[in-house]
């Protein structure tokens, strides 16, 4: 009798597996009681909507009532969509490095009914291929090996557990190192950071852009950092940023209608996988010039926009064509012609970071670029995002759909890029209300209270935050969100606090760029004068006003914090504790241009502004 539990789930990745003849479960303690309970290991397969090759293991071998059998007599199994769970998939894939150097999804993992890893893998055909085994006979050699082998399974679920847990302690020893003789730490020097750039045009690819071989990705992280390189005076950095730009915006990564696909399975860019992500096309937005930031936020607005203002995860690379489910011809057809036909669905979870990601994108490209609407659109997105996931400032929820809030905590990753996005669109709009709340949810991120996920805990295999490839981490963006407040309050702990948590991975991020970058600009800025410009004004249109906005927003740069915002808005911002803006109240059309908060003469005229900021 088929025993299916997904048919409630609020993932949408779970729900597609919904109708297998598989007796899935949702992760969690009763999971893996039952496992207990019947002496059975547990096959955990992590996936997300729009992943391809989830599909295909879905149809090939999921959609098999032969495996379903042999999966219902012989296992507890277990769907994660690695989007609602990044603490299970970042677990999992940990323990997975132990068996294999090609990671990604789905993720195929053996676990003890104890939640301890002891074999891993990827995609599994459903025929042996090559050297690749089919998904039968791998299982039919884990059952060898836990029925015949139990002392071996223990001992390498053990090794493995301990390994992750020795690598966990290892990152908090050296956090906590870090943070031991003074405000700025163990960041990496000046001149190291920015050697990174000499090294990145030592592995630019000349011939096609950008960096690397096949497969070849945007990386919005790396690009980020050389935006940042670039505004604090490298100009190599400039030159390598505009080539990577250009190239991916000229091939078939970026689709006619502005977004951007997941990455290219060929070293020119071409071929793309062709699922969409609402990180990838956000962090892009961070860097993007005027013209291609406007096609990506058109993309964001008509494409992944709920009713609501709020942005859902992503867009499936699949999509059904006279009757076949074919991967990448609907994207190939003209724009005029796609409306013909049913568009690749939607991964349609809003997920809290990735939402505060697309509002911080979408600030920046749109403050950058003179854009209102790009304004709005982050405005949208924040208001949904509070009203649904936030409850008195805190985050209470990760992920939710039109079929209800999901049950997974909100982990470092929500926290840290909500309340960056939060920020920068209080320090644009004036609106006090972001500010506050980000405070709040800053306090809470390095207060530790974000909950562990009990099944890992009791494992000992909670891994906390892994290194972003592909995003900007939650880590980084909560020092991101703490060096911001520290400037505007005067609480220069939350300035250490910052440099205490990126240390680490900016150190990785000098050895290791091309995978490890997100830190990279932040340690830049943390080691640069502290600089603070803000405009006072009621009337944004006047022309003098204009002029010294586009000033004081075009004055970014590693280490500058830029406001803009009214007198009656400076006040408030004022009584609730933002130091910055204390006396502000009383200008009006003024600027301040402020070093570590001690403030040059008010500047009122773009010419004095100017001459201030130069």
């Amino acid at each position: 009798m088929n025993d299916n539990r997904l048919g409630t789930a609020v993932s949408p990745y779970l729900r597609q597996h919904a109708d297998n003849p598989v007796d899935w479960r949702e992760w969690g303690a009763e999971a893996f009681a039952e496992a207990r309970e019947r002496d059975v290991p547990v096959l955990v397969s992590i996936g997300y909507a729009t992943c391809h090759w989830c599909h295909v293991m879905a149809r090939e071998s999921f959609s098999d009532p032969a495996v379903g059998a042999l999966l219902r007599q012989d296992f507890v199994a277990v769907k994660v969509d690695r989007e609602e769970r990044p603490d299970v998939d970042a677990s999992a894939m940990a323990a997975a490095s132990a068996f294999t150097g090609q990671l990604g999804w789905p993720l195929t993992v053996f676990m003890t009914p104890d939640a301890q890893v002891f074999y891993a893998g990827t995609y599994y055909p459903p025929q042996p291929v090559g050297q690749h085994p089919s998904f039968r006979q791998v299982t039919a050699a884990v059952l060898d090996a836990w029925r015949d082998r139990r002392d071996e399974v223990d001992a390498n679920a053990s090794a493995v557990a301990r390994a992750i847990r020795q690598g966990a302690e290892a990152d908090a020893a050296s956090a906590a190192a870090a943070g031991s003789d003074g405000a700025e730490p163990g960041l990496p020097s000046v001149d190291a950071v920015l050697g990174v750039v000499a090294d990145l045009e030592r592995a630019e690819d000349t011939t096609y852009g950008g960096f690397g071989g096949a497969p070849k990705f945007p990386n919005a992280p790396l690009l980020e950092f050389l935006h940042d390189a670039a505004a604090d005076g490298n100009t190599a950095a400039g030159a390598l940023l505009g080539r990577a730009r250009t190239a991916i915006a000229q091939s078939e990564l970026t689709d006619a209608d502005g977004g951007v696909f997941r990455y290219a399975t060929q070293r020119d860019w071409s071929v793309p996988h062709y699922e969409r992500m609402l990180y990838d096309n956000a962090g892009l937005l961070a860097v993007a010039d005027a013209g291609r930031a406007r096609g990506i936020a058109d993309f964001l607005r008509d494409t992944l926009r709920r009713a609501d203002g709020a942005f859902v995860a992503a867009q499936d690379s699949e999509s059904t064509i006279d009757g076949r489910r074919v991967e990448g011809e609907w994207y190939h057809l003209p724009l005029d012609e796609r409306g013909d036909l049913d568009a690749p669905p939607l991964d349609d979870q809003v997920l809290t970071g990735w939402n505060g990601l697309a509002i911080r994108g979408l600030v920046l490209a749109g403050g950058r670029t003179g854009d209102d609407e790009m304004i709005e659109l982050a405005r949208g997105a924040a208001d949904a995002v509070l009203a649904a996931h936030v409850r008195d400032g805190h985050v209470v929820v990760r992920s939710s759909s039109a079929r209800g809030t999901s049950a997974a905590a909100p982990t470092l990753e929500d926290l840290g890029l909500l309340a960056e996005g939060l920020l920068e669109l209080a320090l644009v709009t004036g609106e006090l209300r972001y500010a506050l709340t980000a405070r709040t949810i800053v306090q809470d991120a390095l207060s530790g209270a974000l909950e562990v996920d009990p099944v890992l805990a009791a494992a000992g295999t909670a891994t906390g935050e892994q290194p972003q490839t592909a995003l900007r981490s939650g880590t980084v963006g909560l020092a991101g969100a703490a060096t911001v407040l520290a400037a505007l309050t005067g609480d220069d702990g939350l300035r250490a606090a910052a440099t205490r948590s990126v240390a680490d991975r900016a150190r990785t991020g000098v050895e290791r760029p091309l995978g490890h970058a997100d830190a990279l600009g932040l340690a830049l800025g943390l080691q640069r004068p502290a600089r603070e410009v803000v405009l006072v004004a009621s009337d944004r249109t006047r022309p003098d006003v204009a002029a010294m906005e586009r000033a004081v927003l075009g004055a970014r740069r590693p280490g500058t914090v830029v406001a803009v915002l009214t007198p009656e808005q400076a006040a408030a911002w004022s009584v609730a504790g933002f130091e910055l803006f204390a006396g502000r109240d009383g200008q009006d059309g003024v600027a301040y241009v402020c070093h570590d908060r001690v403030c040059e003469l008010p500047a009122h005229t773009p010419d004095e502004l100017a001459a201030q900021l130069g």
